[in-house]
């Protein structure tokens, strides 16, 4: 039996627009520690769909964990920007929580 990656691997391939399966895909890679990898893949969530808020919040996660807060900075803020354009408070009160633990 294929593992989970495997298998969100085959569907990415068979959908490569689905930021969904992308997402999923940088999310087991987190399990795995694999920071680089989680980067890649939520910047293609990102490229198929610029208002997937919990990307931003992955992303600046793995950002920091690679030592970059810099950068995890710049990612909160713009999903911040995407989060109060669509007025969802509940990401814009998690990105704003993790922007504030880099202080």
């Amino acid at each position: 039996m294929p593992d989970r990656l495997e298998q969100l691997e085959k569907l990415h391939a068979a959908d490569p627009a689905d930021a969904d399966i992308t997402y999923m895909i940088a999310m087991e890679h987190v399990k795995a520690g694999d920071y680089p990898s989680v980067i890649t893949w939520l910047d293609k969530t990102l490229a198929i769909d610029a208002n997937y808020l919990y990307a931003y919040y992955q992303k600046a996660k793995a950002q920091d964990a690679l030592d970059d807060t810099p950068a995890a900075r710049v990612t909160l803020e713009l999903g911040l920007e995407k989060a109060n354009a669509a007025g969802d408070g509940k990401a814009i009160s998690e990105l704003n929580e993790l922007l504030t633990s880099f202080e």
